[in-house]
């Protein structure tokens, strides 16, 4: 009998790890009943993750049957978007938008960006300091998590200053419960998010800045985007950017703030030892639980008695991967110093680009749907956690761990809130 899985059991979004640890106990693949009705299988061991990661078998495409929103209204039109994004795409269409999306990411382009990011996460550790100072506690998602990379998205997409209170908005509301809004709030934010970057593309291209949307806009190698798929490619970099950055940030800020001893050793050790904070964050507490949805074209014997039939859903369970005691000692502990060697060794590279190089974790992917935003994510992190710990020396918890909310899903992971309190030192 297949094990059975609820993805909305707020149980298991809270601590998903001992399921798969059993699922994993079966076998690095192992076929699922979920709550819906329909099966699914899902892949939990590292070595078997990486390899259906790559393997051109596994399809990214929905299938024909899948549903999709139907474009009746412009928040639909807007959701509807979405489906011709390049992470819903195999060879040879996915080959081209990344080519095209790879010239714009230059580690160039995304290193140029750091002076901003610094100046955005300054500016939004004031204002947690001015929050806590007026009301004693502050939600580090809401007040900082989830601003800073929306905040950075902004200039990747190059939304005018004085637009950007808007896109911080309209994001908070798509990506809210629906239970937390008024009703209507969510299709009212879809719609303005798909009539603002259909706006934007039009100024793109008459008018290009040099944001990395504009070098998307105007490259017209292998045929350029059409309007349709940047207005895909403007939903995907707003939601990808933000949603793993946020969760990385939130996951990486309370396994800090839980764990007294590496929080001061990351304070002492200075970037090597940030980034490897991060590092192991992405492994410990991978911001995104999961990969999109994979299919099968053919039948794949994946080994050990696994062969998945084609036409069958697959999912690559990244947060279950960087847990499998086969590939990780202690797969439960957070333990940065899995990661300070690496990080800390003198080539001439930051600490952030020595640890990525040396990262076995797959919290970014693998293979030919490998994260584009993984230099711009890491780099965040690697800003803005020493810059909130080093300003607000005293800040504590002031929730049991136990009891914060995560969302419920199998896509993304973090803590939907993270209350704190500060005590100030002098």
């Amino acid at each position: 009998m297949p094990e059975t899985l609820n993805p909305a059991d707020p149980g298991f979004a809270h601590d998903p790890y001992p399921y798969y640890a059993r699922l994993r106990a079966r076998g690095p693949v192992a076929r699922v009943a979920l709550a819906n009705g329909t099966h699914a299988w899902l892949v939990t061991g590292y070595d078997r993750a990486r390899e259906v990661l790559a393997d051109p078998r596994f399809s990214n495409v929905p299938p024909p049957r899948a549903g999709r929103p139907k474009p009746d209204s412009p928040a639909r039109r807007a959701q509807a978007c979405l489906a011709r994004h390049m992470l819903n795409s195999d060879a040879p269409d996915h080959l081209r938008l990344r080519r095209l999306t790879t010239a714009a990411f230059t580690p160039r382009r995304v290193d140029a960006l750091r002076p901003r990011i610094e100046r955005i996460t300054d500016g939004l550790v004031a204002e947690v300091s001015a929050l806590l100072a007026r009301e004693g506690t502050a939600d580090l998602v809401d007040s900082f998590a989830f601003p800073l990379p929306v905040l950075v998205i902004g200039e990747v997409l190059g939304v005018p200053e004085a637009d950007r209170a808007s896109l911080r908005e309209w994001t908070y509301r798509v990506g809210s419960p629906t239970d937390a809004l008024e009703r209507g709030a969510t299709d009212e934010a879809w719609a303005a998010l798909h009539a603002y970057f259909t706006t934007l593309i039009a100024h793109k291209r008459r008018s290009p800045g040099d944001d990395l949307f504009s070098a998307l806009v105007h490259d017209a190698s292998e045929g350029g985007l059409d309007d349709g798929e940047l207005l895909a490619m403007a939903f995907l970099l707003l939601f990808a950017g933000y949603e793993t950055t946020m969760n990385l940030l939130a996951s990486a800020s309370l396994l800090l703030l839980t764990h007294a001893g590496e929080l001061a050793a990351a304070r002492d050790g200075g970037g090597a030892r940030w980034a490897a904070v991060v590092e192991e964050t992405l492994r410990h507490a991978s911001p995104l639980e999961g990969t999109t949805w994979r299919r099968t074209t053919e039948p794949v014997d994946l080994g050990g008695g696994a062969v998945i039939p084609a036409e069958e859903s697959v999912l690559v369970v990244l947060a279950a991967a960087g847990r499998d005691p086969e590939r990780f000692p202690d797969p439960d502990a957070f333990r940065p110093a899995r990661y300070l060697a690496a990080a800390a060794t003198d080539d001439g590279a930051t600490a952030d680009d020595r640890a990525e190089r040396a990262a076995p974790h797959l919290a970014f992917g693998h293979g030919p749907h490998f994260c584009l935003g993984s230099r711009l994510a890491r780099m965040e992190a690697a800003i803005a956690l020493p810059r909130l710990f080093d300003a607000l020396p005293g800040l504590a918890l002031a929730a049991e761990p136990e009891r914060l909310p995560y969302r419920p899903g199998l896509l993304v992971r973090g803590p939907r809130e993270l209350p704190v309190t500060h005590a100030a030192r002098h």
